[in-house]
């Protein structure tokens, strides 16, 4: 039986699909298509995904291109986890998606979460939009966690977060904040900050 090849920031000729046009779309069927079913195959092949099915795949990848130090799981047999901190801006999307799914040997699980000490257990999470007006008492309150911050406000990453979506061109593209992931103990592959564009804190920018 063939399997679905999954997605790889190792072909070459990926990073120049990233950012061109309809090239672009081809990377979010390859990224969706890598979480999809042989049966929902050939039905993601016939209309585009949407955003929030990109922006799963997307967290989904990124969680199999970074290191997570041990520390990062209160055990080897604990699951690794997604949070949503907030309102769920998903719907089914995240949780029919990744129902099953493994990060390395470990099952992937997704909790949704409104209290911000809770989320520190997570080892990715996603920051809602609904907590806007917040953000810098939860960027706070994940000091020294080994733990990756997602959202998608406007200016999420220069404002202390990790990783940001933002579009252009209606296609979902992602921001990466280098401070913030110094401060998190993540390790990046190479591979996945060549397709990003690169960002510091807010106030380091204005410094330099």
């Amino acid at each position: 039986m063939s399997q679905t090849k999954p997605f790889s920031f190792t072909d070459r000729r990926r990073p120049r699909i990233v950012w061109r046009g309809s090239r672009l779309s081809l990377l979010f069927i390859v990224l969706v298509s890598s979480l999809a079913s042989p049966a929902a195959l050939g039905s993601a092949q016939l209309s585009a995904p949407t955003g929030y099915e990109v922006k799963t795949a997307f967290l989904f990848n990124f969680a199999k291109f970074i290191d997570w130090p041990p520390s990062s799981f209160t055990g080897p047999q604990s699951p690794f986890t997604i949070c949503v901190l907030g309102q769920d801006p998903f719907g089914n999307v995240l949780d029919d998606t990744l129902l099953g799914k493994i990060i390395g040997a470990r099952p992937l699980v997704i909790r949704h979460l409104t209290d911000k000490v809770e989320a520190r257990h997570c080892q990715m999470v996603f920051v809602s939009t609904s907590e806007r007006e917040h953000l810098t008492e939860i960027f706070a309150s994940f000091q020294g966690a080994n733990v990756l911050l997602v959202g998608e406000t406007d200016g999420f990453a220069e404002s202390g977060g990790t990783i940001e979506f933002t579009s252009e061109d209606n296609h979902v593209r992602f921001t990466i904040n280098l401070d913030a992931v110094d401060r998190s103990g993540l390790k990046f592959s190479s591979k996945l900050l060549a397709l990003a564009k690169i960002v510091h804190d807010e106030r380091h920018s204005k410094r330099g």
